[in-house]
């Protein structure tokens, strides 16, 4: 759900891009601070640690993307391929995981997980810093979007 709800955020952006007459690359390049990655590479670490965890949990290799988007679209069609990802997953592969031995490569070292606690303490908290810091960003930017674009509609 998170997922669908950053790819809605992105839809609105490119009406609000042409309406202010802003340079979709503008948004799409935007940071919070210097130092902070943009906006496009909040997006695909978000959609990277979603199927990443999945993945691991289900006991798959994770699919490589290329991190090459450069536009709305390119970022919406990467959300739509990793929801798309997330949706072949049976609750079987997941179910009685929790214990599961988890491995996760970083870049010197490897982290060794279980199951639960790499999902609640690893792919979660990471899954929602990089939406909310889309957010933000956007947000930031004059985006006119609220909590309810984040949280999404509850049916």
């Amino acid at each position: 759900m998170t997922l669908s709800n950053l790819r809605a955020i992105l839809e609105k952006v490119g009406a609000y891009a042409d309406v202010r007459k802003i340079a979709p690359s503008v948004l799409v390049d935007a940071r919070l601070y210097p130092d902070m990655l943009p906006l496009s590479r909040q997006v695909q670490i978000a959609s990277d640690i979603a199927k990443s965890g999945a993945c691991r949990l289900a006991g798959v290799e994770p699919p490589k993307y290329e991190d090459n988007e450069s536009t709305f679209p390119e970022l919406v069609a990467r959300l739509d391929k990793t929801i798309a990802l997330l949706e072949t997953f049976k609750p079987e592969q997941i179910d009685g995981t929790e214990d599961k031995t988890i491995n996760l490569p970083l870049h010197d070292r490897t982290l060794t997980f279980k199951g639960l606690p790499y999902l609640l303490d690893s792919v979660l908290p990471n899954v929602y810093f990089h939406v909310t810091t889309a957010y933000a960003i956007l947000r930031h930017n004059g985006v006119e979007i609220g909590k309810q674009d984040f949280l999404g509609k509850f049916e």
